[in-house]
């Protein structure tokens, strides 16, 4: 098995127990941490929770639990571009599998994964709350509605 730890540095830890203390080192501050810490880092991998834990003095567990339970959350970094492709049921019946398998083709990456040069990060969901446009995928903070597959290698082509 390889193993992807990473090494944080001392000034990287020093953030996250400034992340911390800004919240009183309060469990029940838990998910705000996760999110300013996340916001900093861009993403929370195991060594930063295992440090949120100890400051907090919870159990790893429990950091892991609410990072893996709710999406916004990722222990895997994303893309300077992150790719979401909605997959709820007005855009999976409109063509969203054809756009994610497009997606996978032009950047040769799985769903969860980033472009090894750290462009481009994909992902789906469950709704964008876009319905009429479906099918809908977001690039950043951009909503792209009506997305055809036939077009996805010309909107990548857009993005440096």
């Amino acid at each position: 098995m390889i193993t992807t730890d990473i090494k944080l540095s001392k000034c990287q830890i020093d953030e996250i127990v400034k992340i911390c203390a800004s919240f009183n080192n309060q469990s029940g501050e838990l998910i705000n941490i996760l999110h300013k810490t996340q916001g900093h880092f861009g993403y929370l991998p195991k060594e930063v929770q295992e440090v949120i834990a100890r400051q907090l003095d919870i159990p790893v567990s429990k950091v892991y639990g609410v990072v893996t339970f709710y999406s916004f959350f990722t222990m895997k970094p994303k893309g300077k571009h992150p790719i979401s492709v909605c997959m709820g049921t007005a855009c999976y019946v409109r063509g969203a599998e054809d756009v994610v398998e497009e997606l996978k083709k032009q950047l040769n990456i799985k769903v969860g994964e980033a472009t090894p040069d750290g462009k481009f990060s994909l992902d789906t969901l469950r709704c964008v709350g876009a319905c009429g446009l479906a099918p809908v995928m977001t690039i950043g903070e951009k909503v792209y509605g009506h997305v055809d597959a036939s077009k996805v290698k010309e909107m990548l082509d857009t993005f440096e």
